[in-house]
């Protein structure tokens, strides 16, 4: 999107990416313009250091765990974040996999404010857009990301079928005080175990 340079020569973003022209062009594009696949759930995940996401390590494990409780025709992966929103399968397509930046580093309560406030109704804007394409919703995040969906989905007036890790996990981990973040990551054993078991007793009741 912009000028006719080909993606592996465009510049690497490193301004918070949300603030960028580029991200909003793109978020507008796959609003208005792109066609998603309707599915019976939509799992959102959030965006990853490593592009393009599916090369992280995080996302290799969280799909490893997806693709072992729901066959690939039910479900879309969603990623959201810093990025925006954007369907998994459009990772490649510039801006995504061309900015390095990281939320959890920045300490300006003003830009996290923004972020907040722009991921928010990128979220919702989604979230209205695949209204009746996803039967099921699923969010598996943490911190200021999940309370973007949260909101997101509140404003949208979309519900959120389930939302991982549960609150008594994050603050069993949180609790013991040993991580990188306040609340770890989501490549934990502990988070990645009760997704798996959480995704599995959503599957034995919407397929009963």
């Amino acid at each position: 999107m912009g000028d006719n340079n080909p993606p592996s020569e465009k510049p690497l973003l490193t301004d918070p990416p949300f603030y960028l022209p580029e991200f909003e062009e793109s978020h507008q594009y796959i609003l208005n313009e792109y066609a998603v696949e309707p599915k019976d759930i939509g799992i959102f995940i959030p965006c990853a250091m490593r592009k393009p996401y599916s090369a992280s390590p995080s996302h290799q494990l969280i799909k490893m765990v997806i693709s072992q409780v729901f066959s690939d025709d039910q479900y879309h992966i969603v990623v959201f974040g810093t990025c925006g929103i954007v369907p998994s399968e459009l990772e490649e397509m510039y801006p995504y996999a061309h900015y390095k930046y990281m939320l959890g580093k920045c300490k300006d309560q003003k830009v996290l404010d923004d972020f907040l406030r722009i991921e928010t109704d990128r979220v919702a804007g989604y979230l209205e857009k695949t209204r009746h394409l996803y039967r099921y919703r699923i969010a598996y995040c943490l911190g200021i990301f999940r309370e973007a969906f949260i909101r997101g989905a509140e404003q949208a007036g979309v519900e959120i079928d389930l939302i991982l890790p549960t609150t008594d996990v994050i603050n069993l981990i949180v609790e013991q005080g040993d991580c990188a973040f306040q609340e770890g990551s989501l490549s934990m054993d502990e988070y990645l175990g009760e997704f798996c078991e959480e995704l599995i007793r959503f599957r034995n009741r919407i397929y009963r």
